[in-house]
């Protein structure tokens, strides 16, 4: 502005320039563009090179063949064993310039998905609260229809523990879907074969035995279950003591449980953002569309299978405990609930603990 309105005064480019402190071929260049009609900013000045420039393809090699990752650091390191001169500052501007451009023409296209009801359930983990002295895990689930939210507090990820954490959710939303997708952890994947999962042989057995199909995201990709990653972020942010919520540290475990219910409880009452309907009544709708759960549970939920030895006593953990003398020289299952050890036992009459 200072620019034209000296030129207007002077209508000389070299006295426009000599007030405003600036180049006269400056002048020149708002001016014509303003006579064109052109946003005088918009009217770029010759090109500068830059050191850059003769190292630029290299540049853009390194950055897609990282996917947009590689650190300015290390890419101006290999630029200075091909004799580059310029400094690190410039390495910086272009590595930044040319991974944006990368993220720009590379980036994922998202589109709005449906979910039909009663199909697709997602769970993954979060890092529980420290309670006496131990970690814990919750096990965070999510509805994709009805948008239904389920944290349940576990002592660890084993197979027991998870699929204990199935058995507990089935029942809860009053039904089992079709479809239970999660991230490639050892209970699910034992490992990829040409880019295909293989699954754990025993999370098979518990899928089938409860009638859903497991089905697992692209490695390293959690954007693909965003519910349930949501439902993880909620629930740390509601039940792991911070600072930021001021909540007291747990004395036991029975506690974390307590917390983990009030927190579905406020999750599942409230209004979601996208359907504009809370879950809970949107899952009575949906609870039509899930399949009935067996009524006994899938026997790995009762834990560790152990030998119960001559001496009335199973070996747990590194440490021992009694049981009923009537069960020597049988098998029974043990787990860790948290609180207690729970020895389950089976019979013509069922299981019990």
């Amino acid at each position: 502005m200072e620019v034209l309105e000296a030129y207007d005064l002077t209508l000389s480019y070299r006295s426009a320039a000599q007030l405003c402190g600036v180049d006269h071929h400056t002048v020149a260049r708002y001016v014509a563009a303003r006579q064109a009609g052109l946003d005088p900013l918009s009217i770029a000045g010759p090109a500068r090179g830059s050191v850059c420039d003769p190292f630029a393809e290299k540049i853009t090699e390194w950055v897609d063949r990282s996917q947009g990752r590689v650190r300015a650091d290390v890419v101006h390191r290999k630029l200075e064993a091909l004799g580059y001169a310029g400094s690190q500052r410039t390495t910086r501007r272009v590595v930044a310039a040319l991974k944006a451009d990368w993220r720009r023409s590379s980036s994922r296209a998202y589109k709005p998905w449906i979910p039909e009801p009663g199909l697709w359930l997602q769970w993954d983990y979060g890092d529980g609260p420290i309670v006496e002295g131990r970690k814990t895990v919750l096990f965070c689930a999510w509805l994709a229809w009805s948008r239904f939210r389920v944290i349940l507090a576990l002592p660890d990820r084993t197979l027991p523990s998870v699929i204990g954490a199935w058995d507990r959710c089935f029942r809860l939303l009053g039904g089992a879907p079709t479809y239970l997708l999660t991230d490639n952890e050892k209970t699910v994947t034992d490992r990829h074969i040409a880019r295909v999962a293989v699954r754990n042989p025993q999370i098979v057995s518990a899928a089938v035995f409860y009638g859903v199909s497991v089905r697992t995201c692209v490695p390293y990709d959690p954007e693909s279950k965003g519910g349930s990653e949501s439902t993880v972020r909620l629930a740390k942010a509601d039940v792991v003591p911070t600072d930021a919520n001021l909540l007291a540290a747990y004395d036991t475990f029975a506690q974390l449980e307590a917390a983990c219910v009030a927190a579905t409880g406020r999750f599942n009452a409230r209004t979601h953002a996208v359907t504009r309907r809370v879950p809970a009544e949107m899952l009575d709708v949906e609870r039509a569309r899930l399949h009935p759960v067996p009524a006994e549970a899938y026997t790995a939920t009762f834990g560790e299978s152990r030998a119960v030895s001559w001496s009335s006593t199973v070996n747990y953990c590194g440490a021992r405990y009694s049981v009923p003398y009537l069960l020597r020289d049988t098998r029974v299952w043990v787990r860790d609930a948290g609180d207690d050890i729970v020895v389950v036992a089976g019979g013509p009459e069922g299981a019990r603990e």
